[in-house]
């Protein structure tokens, strides 16, 4: 259960004295973390996302430890792994049993919100109600389980009449959570914003998909064009893509309203505020599209964290970082006490700001994240696998042995498989022993799943 008072805790670490910030998460899903503007992007606009980014710490090299929707969101909410909190699989329910970051928040007086698109309740993939006491520590609601019906979608409070929403589904949540952080503007809270954009199907409103033009586009180097799926159905080509960079425009002017909202209630200094996404999006590169693999399309995804009054500005980094250390990071940055069974690292002292205004105190050397599949890919592609991210290197093997090999730094579209290659044993060896350790050492297995048979 939670340890130490948050206090205490926080005057053995030698945190300043701050104010108990916000902690604010905004997720939207599928969004890959090489489609910001700020790194350069030759097409997508996300001026909202990058100035925060410019204003806080860039995280380029953050990982979703399991790419897949409900095992990333489990571990976004507990700091645990797949296999370790239960939801491995996707429509797996997350259990009762496990310690959610809200849950440790409530019971330091944080007021606690969710809203947007739950998917941790099992069963059948519907826009449907969760109830109260399986919100696992959150109290004001306004979501669904699942739906990417963005056009005609119904989402719950506290009763289990659905609400309809008139329009584009997102702009709808971006109001709840307007709502949620102007009611009391003087309780700390935390508030989850999960959106489903830019999720297929890549849709927008049509003033932002006018924005892109799909033959002006620059595709990526590894792109080999659209990936049929079935019946002519093609994923990833270009009219995808300029789906997906509307709807990535449009969820960037939402977070620009709630920055909006937080700036009006004197908040956003004292806010933690977090943006990431469960997993990428192949979109056509390396041959295959939508996510659970381990090239980068679908396993990087954004790492923004943005705190002025507790972290340095204009910071961006390569530290390996991933979904499971975002819970422990979250609470170490609010000094909130950090549950027992989080398998994550809180690396808030890599980005504390320190009272006398010097550098952080240096953490642990992070290595490298563990990389998960535990289901086979979609349509069968690949079997599960297993890997990890350095800072320069992606590995990834199957129970059999190793598959893929990367140098980041010398080949950043994955181009070149070294797995295997003779030149480059020693170093195989060496992330393949990485992979194994945090294999062993986190329980895992090679027991196979499924998913679940809910459509």
């Amino acid at each position: 259960m939670v340890g130490a008072a948050a206090g205490a805790w926080a005057g053995a670490c030698g945190y300043p004295q701050l104010p108990r910030p916000n902690i604010l998460v905004l997720m939207p899903d599928q969004w890959r973390g090489m489609d910001l503007g700020i790194l350069g992007h030759p097409d997508v606009h996300t001026p909202n996302i990058d100035r925060l980014a410019g204003d806080g710490v860039l995280l380029t090299n953050t990982s979703a430890n399991c790419p897949v929707c409900c095992p990333a969101r489990g571990t976004l909410l507990t700091g645990r792994y797949g296999h370790e909190h239960g939801v491995d699989v996707n429509d797996a329910p997350l259990p009762d049993a496990e310690i959610t970051i809200a849950e440790t928040a409530k019971e330091h007086g944080y007021r606690t919100g969710f809203i947007g698109k739950w998917h941790l309740e099992g069963g059948k993939r519907l826009p449907g109600f969760v109830r109260p006491e399986r919100r696992q520590g959150f109290e004001f609601w306004a979501a669904n389980i699942c739906s990417h019906n963005y056009w005609n979608m119904h989402y719950f409070r506290d009763s289990p009449e659905p609400i309809a929403m008139d329009g584009y589904s997102a702009s709808f949540f971006t109001d709840e959570a307007v709502s949620f952080i102007t009611a009391d503007a003087q309780a700390p809270f935390l508030a989850y914003v999960q959106w489903g954009p830019p999720h297929n199907p890549y849709v927008a409103p049509p003033e932002y998909m006018n924005m892109y033009d799909p033959d002006a586009l620059t595709m990526r180097e590894n792109w080999s064009g659209g990936v049929e799926r079935a019946r002519g159905r093609y994923m990833g080509g270009r009219n995808d893509i300029a789906g997906y960079y509307a709807a990535i425009t449009f969820i960037d002017d939402e977070v620009g309203r709630i920055v909006d909202a937080l700036k009006q209630t004197g908040q956003f200094e004292n806010t933690i505020l977090f943006i990431t996404s469960d997993h990428g999006d192949m979109l056509g590169s390396q041959g295959t599209y939508l996510k659970r693999k381990p090239w980068a399309e679908s396993i990087n995804v954004p790492g923004i964290l943005h705190y002025p009054a507790g972290v340095r500005a204009g910071v961006e980094t390569n530290l390996p970082f991933s979904h499971v250390d975002v819970v422990p990071t979250l609470l170490g940055l609010a000094r909130l006490p950090i549950p027992q069974g989080v398998s994550g690292r809180d690396l808030s002292r890599r980005m504390f700001v320190e009272e006398q205004g010097g550098a952080p105190q240096e953490a642990a050397a992070v290595e490298s994240v563990y990389l998960q599949s535990y289901t086979p890919t979609e349509q069968s592609e690949f079997p599960a696998w297993r890997g990890v991210r350095t800072e320069r290197y992606t590995y990834a093997r199957r129970e059999q042995g190793a598959w893929l090999l990367y140098d980041n730094e010398a080949d950043p579209f994955q181009k070149d498989n070294l797995a295997g290659k003779p030149e480059r044993r020693e170093l195989q060896a060496k992330l393949d022993g990485m992979t194994m350790d945090w294999f062993e050492r986190t329980g895992d297995s090679w027991r196979e799943r499924s998913d679940l048979p809910y459509r």
